[in-house]
């Protein structure tokens, strides 16, 4: 069964004034749209067009070649943003809690270090990408991908990640990727993270 773009579980403008409703409705509706498109088109007739996208990305080494880099390029992409929206709530935003908040000080060493790491990590991705905090096996990590790279390909569980491309930001804050990242903590949905926390193995 072909991909299709998930619904936003909240208004497009909703998370406003942090992530404007204009960017919202291009960024869903076109963005994510175009590699739906793509990657069904790449997948199509191939053993790999009815599985879960996580799989697929997980077992890029493989896709046919002629088909990988599209695969990469936009499964990426769907996948990517299918998380990202999740992420995002209106009324969210604040810090996490529970395990989630014990393993992020154990790591990082307080929340606000791992804010800077994170941001860190967003802001000195040169170009087109992604910061995420992932589940590598044996704890948390931060790590940046470029494009549309996934941590799944790598064998990493991604449980929260910032989209740094400029479409994401580039019609409210222009090249201020800092302002952006900064505004965005106000619209994470820490208890989906936890979710995916506590599914990783915590």
């Amino acid at each position: 069964m072909a991909y299709s773009v998930p619904p936003l579980t909240y208004d497009y403008s909703a998370l406003e004034p942090h992530i404007d409703e204009a960017t919202m409705r291009v960024h869903h509706d076109k963005h994510h749209q175009a590699y739906v498109d793509k990657v069904n088109a790449a997948l199509e007739g191939t053993d790999w067009a009815d599985k879960p996208i996580e799989e697929v990305l997980a077992n890029l080494g493989q896709i046919p070649d002629d088909k990988r880099t599209a695969v990469r390029n936009n499964g990426g992409g769907h996948g990517n943003h299918t998380l990202f929206w999740e992420w995002m709530a209106p009324g969210a935003g604040g810090e996490p809690d529970g395990d989630l908040r014990a393993a992020i000080d154990s790591t990082f060493g307080s929340f606000d270090d791992f804010k800077d790491k994170f941001k860190t990590a967003g802001v000195n991705q040169f170009g087109s990408g992604w910061s995420w905090l992932v589940h590598d096996g044996s704890g948390l990590a931060v790590v940046s991908t470029a494009n549309q790279d996934n941590p799944v390909s790598d064998g990493k569980a991604p449980l929260l990640g910032v989209d740094v491309w400029e479409h994401a930001y580039y019609l409210k804050y222009q090249n201020k990727r800092p302002d952006y990242i900064d505004a965005w903590w106000n619209v994470v949905n820490w208890a989906k993270v936890a979710e995916g926390f506590a599914a990783a193995g915590g």
